[in-house]
């Protein structure tokens, strides 16, 4: 988006004109080699190009790795209070680290920051809107999204003051308008450092989803944001699916087909759901980007469809198809079944 500058962990570039990153998070134990490395194929799968990895103990650093040896995906090992943990890290491979650079005593600090030099390791730094401490409230006034602020910039200005710049900046809340606020901030005052951004503990389902979407698409909207993560209580791969639609919505990046269909209202011609129900399995072979559209009547139906590469829109008999804006031709509802595969071909 609109950092400055660009950072590589391995052949993965953050930042600069890089395309916003996609990622999760491991939602098992490293120690469970087997189903670490089952979530990291599902998560390359569905798009994923980044997954944390959290490292609470030296005994799991072979695990950390053997995954690392093991899996194309890029893992960032995810470190709180150790800084022998986030050396460990390091030396079992992991080219990028997340730490809370405040917690750690300084001459461990910089044991941490010669490490990432010499091995090129990418650090990301942030804090939560939980771990803001009364010093850095009262500093604020009160004003927790300032707070927040307040927490990154001392975590940047001690890596920064060691000569350390291969940094991505994170400030995450659980309430939208703080999580917004505190990044604008961060932005504003650190535009050259590629920023990663999402809302904690957002939630299950669809409010987790809605709270999700929304903390994110206003920042990308600020042009604010290199990596983005949909933090949901859910598998993660549906944390990635959630990522590249909002992206795609916003027409930043396009994975996947674009498919539009209509609310439908009491014009409608035909039963829309089921319709998309039939077309969407259909839709996996498509290119990248291909817009399909699935609309009830022919109020909407007509240029809604022409607009798309492939358009159905719902009749008193069936349902007519077009392609390119060109009409294809009439069906009706048992006969679509056998003609959607071969008309849904590129």
């Amino acid at each position: 988006m609109n950092s400055k500058r660009q950072v590589k962990i391995g052949a993965l570039t953050i930042g600069g004109n890089a395309p916003v990153r996609v990622e999760s998070m491991l939602k098992v134990s490293l120690d469970k080699r087997g189903e670490c490395l089952a979530q990291c194929e599902r998560l390359m799968k569905s798009g994923c190009e980044m997954a944390r990895a959290a490292l609470p103990d030296a005994k799991f650093a072979p695990d950390l790795k053997a995954l690392v040896e093991s899996t194309e995906l890029v893992i960032m090992a995810d470190i709180h209070f150790d800084p022998a943990l986030a050396i460990l890290a390091m030396e079992s491979g992991c080219r990028a680290i997340r730490i809370n650079p405040g917690n750690m005593p300084i001459t461990r600090l910089n044991d941490v920051i010669t490490c990432a030099k010499s091995l090129g390791v990418v650090i990301r730094i942030g804090a939560n809107g939980g771990s803001i401490s009364q010093a850095q409230l009262d500093e604020a006034q009160g004003d927790r999204a300032k707070a927040l602020f307040i927490a990154v910039r001392e975590q940047a200005e001690l890596l920064l003051s060691q000569g350390f710049n291969d940094v991505i900046l994170s400030a995450k809340s659980s309430s939208v308008p703080e999580c917004v606020k505190a990044n604008e901030l961060i932005s504003a005052s650190y535009p050259e450092f590629p920023m990663h951004i999402g809302l904690t503990e957002a939630g299950p389902g669809d409010g987790g989803i809605v709270k999700g979407s929304a903390c994110i698409s206003a920042l990308l909207m600020r042009g604010i944001g290199d990596t983005l993560r949909v933090s949901l209580t859910d598998e993660p791969e549906r944390e990635v699916r959630v990522g590249y639609e909002i992206l795609k919505a916003l027409e930043l990046r396009t994975r996947g087909v674009n498919l539009i269909s209509c609310p439908t209202c009491g014009r409608r011609r035909a039963d829309v759901r089921r319709l998309v129900a039939v077309v969407e399995p259909m839709l996996e072979g498509l290119p990248d980007g291909v817009s399909v559209a699935v609309m009830g009547c022919e109020v909407n139906g007509p240029k809604e469809a022409r607009h798309a590469q492939f358009g159905i829109a719902g009749t008193p008999k069936g349902a007519v198809l077009f392609r390119e804006g060109e009409r294809v031709g009439e069906y009706s509802f048992s006969e679509l079944e056998g003609v959607l595969p071969e008309f849904l071909k590129v």
